[in-house]
């Protein structure tokens, strides 16, 4: 089993085994969940992207469709004309690797060309047949993330019989589709509340270690999550710092790699405090 996960993102080379890296989570959209509506507009879209390379990611995530739970579809065409003045500017400025969020080929497409280096595709080339070799077009890297239904009704009481066992099966098929398609660097991410209930949720992430066996590095994201206001009983989604950086010290500390945020200037010292411990 690899425990030197040695990736290369456009020009940028990152040993995500050797710390814990940070992705910065910048949404292009009007709904988002946790900051809709807040970086809609490109030029504020830029400066934000700026600010989360200023902070300390290691990434930035772009993306121009929510996928909150009961989300509507934005087309392609809509989704594409946020995202990709925004990745065209950041591109030219930042020097950290941009990633588009998006399961649609067609956008991670043009993505790809305006300067991002990595999809994050949140059905693990499921939900688009030519996703898969479109990445592997542009020699891109990929984190294929696990779904369960559509963010439209995936949180409509969503059952497993073994949940940890089926996300294996489930990564297992997304590395395969990945190895035939040419993908060479995949991420993998469990999807902490994409057709999961708290229930489900907190059992992955107390056997996160399971996902050692697909031998490829696990990105996690908690940011802001409604598992966290409902545990904590807290409706406001940006009053949950203290849940999210709770949840990925557990992460980290059974396996993640990655974390993915929307508050980064405390995610990255959540990170670095982790690696001070682990390596001490």
């Amino acid at each position: 089993m690899n425990d030197n996960y040695s990736y290369t993102f456009g020009k940028k080379v990152y040993d995500l085994s050797a710390r814990t890296h940070v992705m910065g989570v910048l949404n292009v959209t009007p709904d988002s969940f946790s900051d809709g509506g807040k970086y809609y507009n490109t030029e504020d879209a830029v400066k934000r992207g700026r600010e989360i390379e200023a902070e300390g990611a290691d990434f930035i995530d772009i993306g121009g469709q929510s996928t909150r739970p009961g989300a509507d579809e934005v087309s392609a065409e809509e989704e594409a004309k946020r995202v990709i003045p925004v990745i065209k500017a950041l591109a030219a400025e930042v020097k950290i690797p941009i990633s588009v969020d998006t399961y649609r080929a067609s956008v991670a497409d043009a993505a790809l060309e305006a300067g991002a280096v990595m999809v994050n595709d949140i059905s693990a080339f499921g939900f688009d047949s030519e996703m898969a070799a479109t990445i592997a077009k542009h020699n891109a890297s990929a984190v294929a993330m696990h779904i369960k239904g559509t963010p439209k009704d995936m949180q409509k009481d969503p059952r497993y019989d073994d949940v940890m066992a089926e996300l294996i099966q489930y990564f297992e098929n997304a590395a395969w589709k990945a190895n035939v398609a040419g993908i060479k660097q995949v991420i993998f991410d469990p999807g902490f509340g994409f057709g999961k209930n708290i229930e489900h949720n907190l059992t992955i992430l107390k056997n996160l270690g399971d996902l050692k066996r697909l031998d490829s590095p696990i990105m996690v994201g908690f940011s802001r999550k409604s598992m966290i206001g409902k545990i904590l009983e807290i409706d406001d989604v940006h009053d949950r710092h203290e849940g999210t950086i709770t949840l990925n010290t557990i992460a980290v500390l059974n396996g993640a790699h990655i974390i993915r945020v929307h508050d980064v200037k405390e995610g990255v010292r959540t990170a670095r405090m982790l690696d001070a411990y682990r390596n001490s």
